[in-house]
């Protein structure tokens, strides 16, 4: 898509210019701390838990993981593993590196390494990313081998993710949930203190392997307000920003002290239907709903046209996406279809959505649109935390979502939310359960060969087009507003920000 290439160009601009100096390099003195702002809480510091995007920002400096993202995020390069070696189409020694520390130090080996990737694959959170690992072997203090089900090509990439992060046995085992508010990793940052809904600072570790990190201490703070970002950043209140409103935009765009960041257009926003819930169970009030939504109209008049129509669960970016074309705007068409369904005077729902000031008027928006055809619609808005506990029980009729592809490729994205192993917090909050759409998931996960990916994906992108499981709205890139102050600062694509090799000028 045109638009992907633009904002990527606007990405390569700004890493080259307005990130500042590369660190090291600055002259004058610097700040000891980088504060920034996000638009909701740390819902868990366990990585193995906390998987949403504002608990990973903060967790992913705590933690590391055995292999991670290089470059533009399709390379994998060393952090733990120091190398590995894949020695069967299902095994992969890796080699760890020594003299790792944990926070609390204590030395990593082998032991932690096991004990975290059996944690990972037990954990009804985050096992759609690491179920495919059938066994983890302990080989000597310095060596694991990890065994897979069956052939899986997207392995390394699914180890880089944060969620699959190495935590110490001994320490995580001494209490129950004692990392969910008292974290500690191996990673640049270890946890200094949280206060729920307000804030939580981390501090360089001395005795990172990679090096101490440029800046000593990182708070983040919770700004649920979009426009209040922009305005704490525009105050120095917060050095960065993530996720400004586009309404803001030229705000930030018009001030010269400030400068706007973007990253590719991996992000969806979709609405899930609990297919456990009538109406929800037939197929033509799900497509009447699909075809009732102006996706255009909400790009332009809520988000300022920074996004693209939505035509699938995975964005154009991702390995072995596929265009099942985006559902027109008919609501004749939307009316046709819920009086097929038995609902020619509509009927009565509910939307939730979390408390995002642009996913807020984005279902208001819905919500109109879905009144023109004669469904009536409660928007219940909650505290983020909320949402995610009440839509993983599957509480929910209509829930407002984002998503992102972490690892760039199909599986993440089609096990999690389509397959009917992962219903409820596995990620499948539509409920879905398809034989058919089970099968393709498992061909594509299972063959190492592209071209069998390929068509498997593309196959499951018709059938799930025609299911309307979910309802794909728009693709939107990944933001963020800093002080022209700050130096080497460059937005990940996924929103996962990393800032051990940040600077802020006083």
């Amino acid at each position: 898509m045109k638009r992907s290439i633009l904002w990527f160009t606007v990405l390569l601009f700004l890493a080259f210019t307005g990130c500042g100096k590369s660190s090291g390099t600055g002259s004058g003195s610097y700040k000891d701390t980088i504060t920034w702002g996000q638009g909701a809480d740390v819902t868990s510091f366990d990585p193995h838990v906390g998987r949403q995007t504002p608990a990973v920002t903060v967790t992913n400096h705590i933690f590391d993981t055995l292999v991670q993202f290089g470059g533009d995020g399709t390379e994998i390069t060393p952090q733990i593993a120091e190398s590995w070696e894949q020695i069967s189409p299902t095994s992969y020694r890796f080699h760890i590196r020594k003299g790792i520390k944990f926070h609390d130090g204590t030395d990593l080996s082998a032991e932690d390494v096991k004990y975290s990737l059996d944690r990972a694959v037990a954990s009804s959170m985050i096992s759609y990313l690491m179920d495919f690992i059938s066994e983890t072997i302990i080989e000597d203090p310095y060596t694991v081998v990890v065994n897979t089900h069956a052939p899986y090509a997207p392995a390394l990439r699914n180890l880089a993710v944060p969620f699959a992060a190495i935590l110490p046995k001994a320490y995580t085992e001494s209490s129950p949930d004692i990392q969910a508010r008292h974290p500690v990793g191996s990673g640049p940052y270890k946890f200094v203190s949280w206060t729920q809904s307000d804030s939580a600072r981390l501090e360089a570790f001395e005795d990172y392997y990679d090096g101490v990190p440029k800046t000593k201490y990182l708070t983040m703070k919770v700004i649920p307000e979009a426009s209040q970002r922009t305005i704490a950043l525009q105050t120095g209140e917060i050095d960065i920003a993530y996720d400004l409103p586009t309404n803001d935009h030229k705000v930030v765009t018009g001030d010269s002290n400030l400068t706007l960041y973007f990253a590719p257009p991996l992000s969806l926003s979709y609405i899930s239907m609990n297919m456990r819930k009538p109406p929800f169970e037939n197929k033509l009030v799900r497509q009447a709903i699909s075809h009732a939504i102006d996706r255009q109209l909400i790009i332009d008049t809520i988000i300022n046209g920074a996004g693209e129509p939505a035509d699938a669960i995975i964005a154009p970016g991702v390995y072995a996406y596929h265009s099942a074309g985006v559902d027109s705007y008919d609501p004749d068409l939307s009316r046709q279809l819920l009086a097929q369904a038995g609902f020619p005077n509509g009927f009565t729902t509910s939307l939730w959505v979390n408390n995002s000031q642009e996913r807020v008027e984005a279902g208001t928006a819905i919500i109109d649109m879905l009144r023109q055809v004669g469904i009536t619609v409660k928007l219940e808005v909650m505290e983020t935390g909320a949402f995610w506990d009440k839509t993983d029980n599957g509480e929910h009729e209509m829930a407002y979502f984002g998503w992102i592809t972490s690892n760039l490729d199909a599986d993440y994205t089609y096990y999690s939310l389509v397959h009917s192993s992962k219903q409820g917090p596995g990620g499948n909050t539509s409920y879905i359960v398809n034989p058919q759409a089970d099968a393709l998931i498992e061909q594509g996960r299972n063959n190492t060969d592209p071209a069998v990916r390929e068509q498997a994906y593309k196959d499951l992108a018709i059938l799930l087009a025609d299911l309307t499981g979910y309802i794909s709205l728009m693709y939107t890139p990944i933001n963020a507003g800093g002080n022209k102050k700050v130096e080497s600062f460059v937005p990940d694509t996924i929103g996962y920000h990393r800032l051990e090799n940040v600077q802020v000028r006083q």
